[in-house]
């Protein structure tokens, strides 16, 4: 039976996706999305590290570094989106670290088993496993889709993304525990807040362009 909650993060996802769609078809959808999901993404973290930090400086040192990374990556996002190379591979990493979150989400809830760490008591070995094994499929059915070929490669940077955003993932879920919060906002309907979806992303798409730079 499906429950309320689930229904509602479901609905959610669903407007996610639409969202991507109309993100990588309309510019000025790309640039109001890129700016409001930076900035909520900003301001949640901020709300962490004021329950955090007690000592200003380290909470100016630290926002000052989360203004500046998210900053440069929705600005590099903006520019890679603009070329049709990279519109592609940018395309394939976002749906990585989407299929990377889904299927830590789908084998972690069917298979259960022992828990990955402390940091996040719901992450497991199984669900760390169901990322890289549905991050793997997903990209390598879409760079074939682009490109017509397909490399062993593509599966091993897969993997490596798929990583990058579980440990993405975990940094944030530390930052929680150490708030005592469940999520990092509730601006996002079943799912919380908006850096509780991007954590992984934030980390992935970099690592992904850097694994793809290096390895392929």
């Amino acid at each position: 039976m499906i429950t309320a909650n689930l229904k509602t993060r479901i609905y959610t996802s669903l407007f996610l996706f639409l969202l991507i769609f109309l993100i990588f078809n309309f510019n000025v959808i790309l640039v109001y999305s890129l700016i409001i999901l930076g900035v909520l993404s900003i301001l949640e973290f901020s709300t962490l590290m004021k329950i955090i930090l007690k000592n200003k400086f380290y909470l100016l040192i630290s926002n000052v570094f989360i203004i500046i990374y998210i900053s440069l990556f929705c600005l590099i996002f903006f520019f890679f989106s603009n070329i049709l190379e990279f519109k592609a591979i940018l395309i394939s990493l976002l749906f990585c670290c989407i299929a990377s979150d889904l299927g830590g989400f789908i084998f972690g809830k069917i298979f259960k088993g022992p828990k990955l760490t402390k940091i996040s008591p719901n992450k497991t070995f199984s669900g760390a496993f169901g990322s890289i094994f549905l991050a793997c499929i997903v990209m390598s059915l879409l760079i074939f889709y682009f490109t017509k070929s397909f490399s062993i490669m593509i599966v091993t940077i897969s993997a490596l993304t798929s990583i990058s955003c579980q440990i993405g993932d975990l940094i944030v879920s530390f930052f929680k525990r150490k708030a005592k919060v469940k999520d990092t906002g509730n601006f996002l309907p079943g799912h919380g807040g908006v850096l509780d979806r991007l954590d992984g992303i934030f980390l992935g798409i970099p690592f992904g362009f850097i694994f793809l730079t290096l390895l392929y």
